[in-house]
């Protein structure tokens, strides 16, 4: 004969909900209608709760792992929850298995009172400790030799927005201005990072400034900066390329980096 009473072939009688009204029914007493009642607060406590039977007759509620088990003896009713000695419990709820590392218990004799809103505070409590954590976010780049920020390889403005975020102390700073400055200065700029470095070029051109961090400077690159007027100050074993060297306590000449930046981008640019 087939079961079309229920598509899993498991009978509605066995099922956790329908055994723990069961349960109730059978305690027929003041156990019987605690036991009703904390289930109902639970409930309440978390809508997502799911009901299970669990050790061949001990009612259990779960999400996302075990909150607590509801047993029954002569005299009590036990709530044990699972993790129940990582729980805060300002109300003081938890009455027995006071001294284990893992579990705490609520123990409920037959003219005993318990705050309502203080144990679906407690069950909110436990699944939220149930509920799975969100991976640690990842750490921040490798700050290289001299606090250089180690960023992968990539074309765009996302990269050197990454890079400029790992620069260490005054020197994010810089290279926010400095790369407001050029975004400004030389509009649909083409961006990348490259050797460790942000590089702004012109599609097709090359590329005509770079950046790096060194411990106590960034240093700004301008790759055909010898054509540049004036030149920057720093030179190069390259005799195209010139250097400005920005220390924490230097003024950003912003009037004249733009006078070089516009200069720059004219220019053919650095093909490597």
């Amino acid at each position: 004969m087939s079961n079309r009473g229920s598509r899993s072939g498991r009978s509605p009688s066995r099922m956790p909900s329908r055994r723990i009204d069961a349960r109730v029914r059978e305690l027929g007493d003041w156990r019987g209608r605690t036991l009703s009642r904390l289930r109902t607060w639970i409930k309440q406590a978390d809508p997502g709760v799911v009901e299970e039977w669990k050790w061949r007759g001990v009612p259990a509620w779960s999400h996302d792992g075990l909150i607590c088990t509801g047993e029954t003896y002569r005299s009590v009713v036990k709530l044990t929850f699972a993790k129940g000695a990582s729980l805060e419990d300002p109300s003081g709820l938890f009455n027995a298995r006071l001294a284990g590392n893992v579990t705490r218990a609520i123990d409920i004799h037959e003219e005993d009172e318990i705050d309502e809103s203080a144990f679906k505070e407690l069950v909110r409590a436990a699944v939220s400790l149930n509920r799975p954590r969100k991976p640690a976010a990842a750490a921040g780049p490798v700050l290289l030799s001299g606090g250089n920020p180690q960023i992968a390889k990539a074309d765009g403005d996302a990269p050197v927005q990454a890079y400029i975020a790992a620069m260490p102390g005054w020197k994010r700073d810089v290279g926010r201005r400095l790369d407001a400055l050029i975004t400004r200065t030389v509009p649909g700029v083409r961006k990348a990072v490259r050797w460790n470095s942000p590089m702004y070029g012109v599609e097709g051109k090359g590329w005509f400034l770079g950046i790096h961090c060194f411990t106590k400077y960034v240093k700004v690159a301008f790759f055909r900066g010898s054509r540049l007027e004036p030149p920057p100050p720093g030179a190069s074993k390259d005799r195209f390329t010139r250097y400005l060297d920005l220390r924490e306590d230097d003024g950003l000449d912003e009037k004249l980096l733009a006078r070089w930046i516009g200069q720059a981008s004219a220019l053919p640019g650095w093909i490597p």
